[in-house]
């Protein structure tokens, strides 16, 4: 039986660093590798990072080096990076550069406050993610939505963990959409 690759040949950016939550990374990137796109993990150093229940990452490429033109798509897990990344302009003008092309942006739990700093959290937009985080996007102007996975024009909200696989389904799909004659941009 052949394997479906609805993403092959796109080129998607995963953010990582020290202390992600390892689930919502791990399985991303797996998830979009097996459905066919080229996933690069980006951060702001080059190390080996922990995540948060201790399994090892490491970025292939800082997110200085990053294209944000070559990107298809960009997706944020949460954990406790978010919180570092957040503070990187680098980080910020790459989410934002690639959510303003119109490209989908994954967001999962605390990956909010990422989408927070870069300023692509809409106003009275709905918005998802870690209850730790609901009162950081509610004063950013986002409308709480307690739902699994959701998309929203360009940005796809996961909640937690507990939610991979509706938030990976929502990815892969949005990813899918966007394709060029497939009625994305």
């Amino acid at each position: 039986m052949a394997t479906q690759q609805p993403l092959a040949g796109m080129e998607i950016v995963v953010l990582v660093d020290e202390g992600v939550e390892d689930l919502e990374y791990w399985v991303t990137v797996m998830r979009l590798r097996e459905a066919g796109a080229t996933v690069t993990s980006a951060g702001t150093k080059l190390d080996r990072v922990r995540g948060k229940n201790g399994l090892a990452a490491r970025a292939d490429r800082l997110v200085d080096d990053i294209d944000p033109a070559a990107v298809d798509g960009l997706v944020i897990p949460g954990g406790w990076a978010p919180d570092k990344l957040r503070r990187s302009s680098a980080v910020t003008g790459l989410v934002r550069a690639v959510h303003d092309a119109g490209r989908p942006v994954g967001v999962i739990c605390h990956g909010g406050l990422v989408a927070i700093s870069a300023g692509i959290v809409g106003q009275g937009r709905p918005a998802t993610g870690s209850l730790g985080i609901r009162d950081d996007l509610v004063n950013a102007g986002a409308r709480w939505v307690d739902e699994p996975a959701f998309r929203d024009g360009n940005l796809v909200w996961g909640r937690v963990v507990d939610d991979i696989p509706a938030f990976e389904a929502e990815l892969v799909a949005a990813l899918a959409e966007s394709r060029p004659g497939r009625g994305g941009s």
